[in-house]
């Protein structure tokens, strides 16, 4: 039985969850700092990346608020010549793109019918 679109959009805000509880109560310099985080955080954000790909678009069209396509992509925008990771965007991401990215997505859910 395929997964409802909805369970993407789960997805996403548990991912965006556990990379909360992973930074809680640090700085930008201990993320910096501690590469087993900044590997948890990239493995959720590319589940993240593949469970906005498996939104529908006309889903994603009428959502404009989603960054939906950075997203998609932030696997790519993230890595770079294979294991090189632009710490500033992913410091950026965490600590200033996915709350509100969050906050959208359960307003989004509220309107499913799915709080």
């Amino acid at each position: 039985m395929p997964r409802d679109f909805r369970d993407s959009l789960r997805d996403i805000i548990k991912c965006i969850e556990k990379i909360e509880s992973y930074v809680e109560g640090m700085e930008e310099e201990d993320l910096r700092k501690d590469s087993k985080i900044q590997d948890a955080i990239i493995r959720n954000l590319e589940i993240i990346g593949e469970a906005v790909k498996n939104i529908p678009g006309k889903f994603r069209e009428n959502n404009p608020s989603v960054p939906w396509k950075e997203m998609a992509g932030l696997r790519d925008i993230l890595i770079h010549n294979y294991f090189g990771v632009d710490l500033d965007i992913l410091i950026d991401i965490v600590f200033n793109e996915l709350p509100e990215v969050k906050s959208t997505m359960n307003q989004i859910m509220v309107r499913q019918g799915d709080e």
